[in-house]
């Protein structure tokens, strides 16, 4: 069953069409992982996804309702989170306040504060600096402060965009690990990435976007396995 389903997607920007009719879709408890080159339109997939964008045509189903006109404050009251490209993080509060501000759209303070409780679980690097200013935490404890933010509001799936950037080999895995280790506990996951070959590792299938079309898609490990994929993509 599609807890997210893409039909027909159009975007532009001005004259400059983006999105070319794209359509794919993400089920209830997977990974799906959605690859390709810098500027194929997989950020503006995700800005269209959550509302940042407008799309010219096309239908976004979630949880059975069109969201293709609704605003992004709305959509993340309806169970979907996304964790921006280069962290995003709010600089000058510390990682207990861009956390909370994760929770804006939910009312009940002890769930709120459950919901902490369990971000810190998972990050347990986010809990011994929750009072420093998140501007001077290294690339990598950014990038947890993101999706700690993220999953403060109590998604059903969460939209990750590239969440590898800048981020050294060691720091990647354990990010990598952590969206597996989300994704266990009960939350979608549909990841952008130009590390194309941890996000097949981990996801069940995957995309594959070229200038604004999907030009494949299928199991995640076939994609891996695949040469033509190797040599566009894996360097190899």
């Amino acid at each position: 069953m599609a807890l997210l389903e893409v039909k027909d997607l159009s975007v532009y920007y001005g004259v400059i069409q983006a999105l070319k009719g794209i359509s794919f879709s993400v089920d209830k408890g997977e990974i799906v992982a959605l690859i390709g080159s810098n500027g194929a339109g997989k950020t503006t997939t995700l800005h269209t996804l959550s509302g940042l964008l407008k799309p010219e045509s096309g239908e976004i189903i979630y949880k059975d309702v069109n969201i293709a006109k609704i605003p992004g404050n709305k959509i993340v009251t309806m169970g979907m989170a996304q964790v921006p490209e280069g962290r995003r993080v709010f600089a000058e509060l510390s990682v207990a306040g861009n956390l909370k501000l994760g929770a804006y759209t939910r009312k009940d303070k002890a769930e709120i504060n459950d919901s902490l409780a369990a971000v810190y679980d998972r990050f347990p690097r986010l809990k011994e600096r929750q009072k420093q200013v998140a501007g001077t935490l290294s690339g990598g404890e950014q990038q947890m402060l993101a999706m700690g933010r993220a999953l403060m509001s109590h998604p059903d799936i969460i939209l990750m965009d590239e969440p590898s950037m800048g981020l050294s080999p060691i720091l990647v895995n354990e990010i990598f690990d952590i969206i597996q280790s989300v994704n266990k506990d009960g939350t979608t996951v549909l990841v952008v990435e130009q590390n194309a070959k941890k996000a097949l590792s981990i996801a069940n299938r995957a995309y594959v976007l070229e200038t604004g079309s999907i030009v494949r898609e299928g199991v995640a490990s076939d994609l891996l396995n695949d040469d033509s994929i190797r040599k566009a993509y894996l360097g190899e």
